[in-house]
């Protein structure tokens, strides 16, 4: 038996931090991961609920602390991440439900949060294959359009987000919460303006980017000649034109009714999906 874990699996009591005081540095510290510098400087993030923390785990994600409510204390599953998480390096909070309150800002707060830490896919290492589908986002703004956004991509079947621009933190806690646990399944890149053009000439992929002056409806383009990447404009200002001028296919969603467009994260899982449904197509009889 490893002798740091009990019958259980667990870890050993000494292993397991108990907190109770909101001045606790470790409590101050997660707590400042509220703001994007801090996130930045420490290259961390938080994800909420045992799910989310499982999830990260299981895909490889370095957990950094995980801290759990006293009144979780003795769920085997708790039990089991606990010790995952000390196997792996990690710190283990047990803590109130005030200071669970406190670090998630939530008055029903979920029981287990998890500290991990950040991770970029780097653009040059993107070499998109045979039917594979990339979505890249040209400066999001809202993080809950970019948290919706990162999970109907992996419902979709895509290979990875691309952020281009100055863009909303995909590492924030409202994007988490939005992703529902896809944040840890979907790759995330970032590129500037520039470097995106760059890459995308030599990736050989095709880009169809949504346009209110697109001349091509996005249902009769071919999604299924080259890999492709569904190139997505800013909330309010759309595509500039240096990169609209580059995309393969200016495309447009028709509509009816007085809206005059669409919400992004709307209008981006149209195009997921319609993009799988060309590729789903190739291996109908």
């Amino acid at each position: 038996m490893n002798s740091d874990r009990s019958d259980h699996g667990t870890p050993r009591v000494g292993q397991v931090k108990e907190v109770t005081s909101l001045t606790n540095p470790i409590v101050k510290d997660i707590r400042a991961l509220a703001q994007k510098k801090h996130r930045d400087e420490t290259r961390s993030f938080m994800a909420e609920g045992l799910k989310l923390v499982i999830d990260a785990l299981d895909l490889g994600w370095k957990i950094k602390t995980l801290v759990y409510a006293k009144a979780a204390k003795g769920k085997p599953q708790v039990g089991q991440v606990a010790a995952k998480a000390v196997a792996r390096g990690g710190l283990v909070l047990e803590v109130s439900e005030k200071v669970i309150s406190t670090i998630t800002r939530r008055d029903n707060p979920q029981m287990v949060v998890g500290i991990f830490e950040q991770r970029y896919q780097p653009l040059k290492d993107i070499r998109p294959g045979e039917g594979e589908t990339y979505v890249a986002l040209d400066r999001v703004r809202d993080p809950g359009n970019l948290g919706t956004i990162i999970r109907t991509a992996d419902a979709a079947g895509a290979s990875g987000i691309i952020l281009v621009g100055e863009t909303t933190d995909p590492f924030s806690l409202e994007t988490v919460r939005a992703t529902m646990g896809s944040v840890f399944a979907m790759p995330v890149a970032r590129a500037s303006a520039e470097d995106f053009l760059r890459w995308q000439r030599s990736a050989g992929v095709q880009v169809v980017a949504t346009h209110l002056s697109g001349s091509v409806d996005y249902r009769t383009i071919d999604y299924r000649s080259k890999p492709v990447v569904l190139l997505m404009g800013n909330e309010q200002a759309g595509l500039p034109a240096e990169l609209a001028r580059e995309a393969g296919a200016l495309a447009r969603i028709p509509q009816a009714g007085r809206a005059d467009s669409l919400n992004l994260a709307i209008a981006t899982g149209i195009m997921l999906f319609e993009a799988r449904r060309h590729l789903l197509s190739l291996d109908a009889p």
